[in-house]
């Protein structure tokens, strides 16, 4: 007997064959469910819950699924379609015995064993029929292909599926069903709404909305990643707003949690991935987190995993280059210092004033008081205000200071509730530092200040980053899956159920976006990354970052605007092969012989990122970059000053524009500098093409053997009037719009309106703005703090001179007030010519000379 179960719709349809075992049972059901049929225009949804309930039933599930190719995946909407299901006979290793291969096609050659294969739209898998547990995820993906020779398949009737990742035979497919057409693309260019971000606060804020949003899954992977971060600043609503009190959250509301960390080589970096694991572990058995690569069984030491990526329900993604970690959060300010001077009216039953009975105490004296009081954590170290004393409470909160630091023993004290008016702080305990100045240490003491902040000024962070929907995040989760599926494999320890599979959702359901970041506008985008072998198991790496930064930069036609934490390229072939800075040499050399008005930006750290004291010629990790970066930008043959100079000589510098960022501040009355670390990995190219990412300009991050990277392009399809060359001119909504907030941030034009930052290529702006803010302020801050890297020092043995001279800082602060009057924004020329006749190199018997120079590069 043959039955045809055919909806009307015409979704889908099967043939059921006659089975002897449980036939009867089954007949039963079915003509139920056909006279169920005879229903007019039934849904799909009716059938498929039909189905579903079967499939719970232990009598029947087994024994369903190969009857009428269904399992517990077949209609998952966000899944896909259904597609072709079947059991087969599955072979994806070698010979049973390693180094030998069979001739012929014996089964008893190879180890094969019974699964259940499901096909989708993007990915297939196949699982234990008995357990349904997910055996393996293949995703499908440009070198996608289905193979059904006998020399191919090694077997009769059998078919090979190779993609990317690996190869898989399956023997006596059971077909039955329509076939579902497989879409073999990568990441695509498709058109979503999408927001960018200058600076951590508004980022990790929208990053904690959309955590809170969260229904289903959470996706996270960065460099570096700390629990305790605060997402919300300042902290005036407990933890309510730190990163591990919002997964907690999440988790016990059902959200899966899966984690990503770079694994560290722990004598090279302090970062102790090791204790983010475990913390984030203990939170709720919902949290699953891997650390990747294995360096007892891998050769991977030299290249990280430096993605920074939070997805949530494959429906929202956050990409580019900040880590939730210590030190990114900052706004448009950048503070240099942080003594609880924030104010914000709460809930009234929040703070306790605190009348002191004793002798009143001036304002600026500072004394430590321990306080417990039912339904509120101890607080400590309160700041006295005549004879008043204010702070605030938090439920479970923990101890850390709030404002002061020195002991002294409290008066009697008498407590009454009134309505808050608190003072807290931006940056809580490890939060607040200076890596130049001393790197993190003890990071499982999150609380614990490690650096004295009367003394020395933060390090303020600049940084880009983005968010995209829908397909686009797809794409995103994508990647995050195709990762998390291959440390699975490779690490036995995530073998096991309690480590699941992750399936990526389809496109199909994409544009059902449950969340959108306000304030999001319409561009095409295309998800990039730097992939190989060691980091997500392809066969043939990818570099489709450096490539679109390579094509973005030869077809722009007036300016690019760069940000990036590091600047090494102009290819060698030796030690530098990306290509990044022969192109904009190339582009400029182009401009400059058919009479074109071309400009090119770039902003990037005054110093690497790494301790060391520069007075005294830094570290040599420090050096070591300061070398390549240089030899980049001027010293050298291959640096792009170089090749200018020889097509055009000092012309040049109206193409080319070099700078950094510093600001000041006062700190326990004494004026303070410090430069801003820039962490930004981002072009912008004639205000409509934007690419933003975890990727640095140098070789780890673009050639795609080495660091694992990901970034987005966003292409305007919406534009608006605006001004090129002092022409009326049709501008991407998107670019254009970063572009001027970066532009006014560190211009300073968001505080002094007359700054015209609109027309990037005009002589006037390039000229009398941006060059000349350059120098200005470099030249001030030369005088007021003899501040390094300075120009005026060629070789380190200069370095003692120079600073035997002393500032303005020191030797008349009035006038050293008045001359930072003039500083507008941020921007400083960058020190092209610092320690130029000296040998940065890192010096033989140093430990850094014995690592392989690519580490640098």
């Amino acid at each position: 007997a043959v039955f045809r179960i055919e909806l009307r719709h015409g979704t889908f349809s099967w043939i059921v064959k006659r089975k002897e075992k449980h036939f009867m049972e089954l007949h039963r059901e079915l003509r139920t469910y056909k006279t169920f049929l005879r229903i007019p225009l039934p849904s799909r949804t009716q059938l498929e819950d039909y189905l579903n309930k079967l499939l719970k039933m232990p009598l029947y599930r087994n024994y369903h699924m190969e009857f009428i190719d269904v399992s517990q995946l077949s209609f998952i909407e966000d899944l896909g379609p259904k597609g072709l299901e079947g059991m087969v006979h599955k072979r994806s290793g070698g010979h049973r015995i390693p180094g030998l291969n069979c001739c012929g096609h014996s089964k008893i050659c190879y180890r094969w064993s019974k699964r259940w294969l499901v096909v989708k739209d993007s990915f297939l898998l196949y699982m234990k029929p008995d357990s349904g547990a997910i055996s393996f995820v293949l995703l499908v993906d440009r070198e996608f292909s289905v193979k059904m020779d006998s020399k191919d398949t090694e077997t009769q009737h059998g078919v090979r599926i190779d993609s990317l990742c690996r190869y898989m035979i399956c023997s006596e497919l059971l077909y039955r069903g329509n076939v579902l057409i497989v879409h073999k693309s990568d990441f695509s260019l498709v058109g979503v709404v999408c927001f960018r971000y200058v600076n951590g606060k508004v980022y990790m804020e929208d990053v904690a909305n959309a955590l809170e949003k969260a229904e289903e899954e959470i996706f996270i992977t960065d460099w570096w990643l700390s629990p305790e971060i605060f997402l919300k600043r300042p902290v005036v609503e407990g933890n309510r707003w730190r990163l591990d009190s919002i997964l907690t959250r999440k988790a016990q509301k059902g959200v899966r949690i899966f984690v990503m960390l770079y694994k560290e080589v722990e004598l090279a970096l302090g970062i102790n991935s090791e204790y983010s694991k475990r913390t984030l572990l203990q939170l709720h058995p919902n949290i699953k987190v891997m650390r990747h690569p294995d360096h007892v069984s891998s050769t991977v030491y030299l290249w990280a995993h430096h993605e920074k990526i939070v997805v949530i329900d494959q429906s929202v993604a956050f990409v580019g280059g900040i880590d939730l970690a210590y030190g990114r959060w900052d706004d448009h300010e950048h503070r240099l210092t942080d003594v609880g001077s924030v104010t914000r009216t709460l809930n009234a039953s929040a703070e306790v004033t605190f009348n002191i009975h004793s002798q009143p105490r001036p304002f600026t004296a500072r004394r430590k008081v321990s306080l417990t009081f039912p339904q509120y954590s101890t607080v400590q170290n309160v700041l006295w205000f005549s004879n008043r004393c204010h702070c605030i409470l938090f439920p479970a909160f923990p101890l850390m200071s709030l404002c002061g630091s020195e002991a002294d023993t409290a008066p009697e004290l008498q407590a009454d509730v009134i309505g808050l008016m608190g003072n807290t702080r931006f940056w809580h305990g490890k939060d607040y530092c200076n890596f130049v100045h001393k790197d993190w240490i003890q990071l499982d003491k999150p609380f614990d200040d490690f650096i004295d902040r009367h003394t020395t000024p933060r390090m303020p962070w600049h940084d880009i980053s983005s968010v995209v929907h829908g397909k686009a995040a797809r794409d995103v989760a994508r990647h995050f899956i195709q990762r998390w599926n291959f440390t699975k494999i490779m690490k036995p320890k995530y073998r096991s159920l309690s480590y699941p599979y992750l399936l990526p959702k389809s496109h199909s359901t994409a544009n059902e976006i449950k969340h959108q970041v306000p304030g999001s506008v319409s561009t095409r985008v295309q998800v990039l990354r730097s992939a190989s072998d060691w980091s997500a198991g392809i066969k043939h790496h990818e570099e489709s970052i450096h490539n679109a930064y390579v094509r973005v930069i030869e077809n722009s036609k007036h300016y690019i605007y760069i940000e990036n934490q590091f600047f090494i390229s102009c290819a060698d072939n030796k030690l530098v092969w990306n290509r990044i800075g022969d192109t904009i040499t190339w582009r400029i050399i182009k401009a400059h012989r058919e009479g074109q008005k071309y400009r090119v930006y770039v902003v990037t750290p005054l110093l690497p990122g790494f301790e060391g004291d520069i007075k005294t010629g830094g570290g040599s990790a420090l050096q070591a970059v300061m070398h390549f970066n240089y030899r980049t930008m001027v010293r050298g043959e291959h640096s792009i000053i170089s090749q200018l100079k020889r097509e055009m000589g000092d012309q040049w510098m109206n193409y080319i524009s070099f700078g950094g960022l510093r600001t000041h501040a006062e700190l326990e009355g004494k004026l303070v500098t410090e430069l801003i670390y820039v962490h930004s990995k981002m072009l912008i190219a004639d205000d409509n093409t934007v690419i933003i990412g975890s990727a640095n300009i140098n070789d780890r991050s673009m050639l795609g053997k080495r660091d694992s990277e990901v970034a987005v392009i966003f292409e305007d399809t919406e534009t608006e009037t605006s001004v090129m060359d002092g022409q009326e001119y049709q501008a991407g909504r998107f670019g254009l719009h970063l572009r001027l907030e970066c532009f006014r941030i560190i211009l300073g034009a968001k505080t002094d309106p007359s700054i015209d930052v609109t027309d990037p290529i005009s002589d006037h702006f390039y000229k009398d703005v941006w060059l000349t803010t350059a120098a200005r302020n470099a030249t001030i801050y030369q005088k007021v703090f003899r501040c390094l890297p300075s120009s005026d020092v060629r070789t380190i043995p200069e370095l003692e001179g120079y600073l035997a001279r002393t500032g303005l800082d020191r030797d008349d602060p009035a006038r050293a007030q008045e001359e930072l009057k003039k500083i507008r924004g941020f921007l400083v020329q960058f020190p092209l010519y610092f320690l130029s006749e000296q040998n940065l190199l890192p010096p033989i018997g140093s430990k850094e000379a014995m690592v392989p120079m690519e580490v640098w590069t």
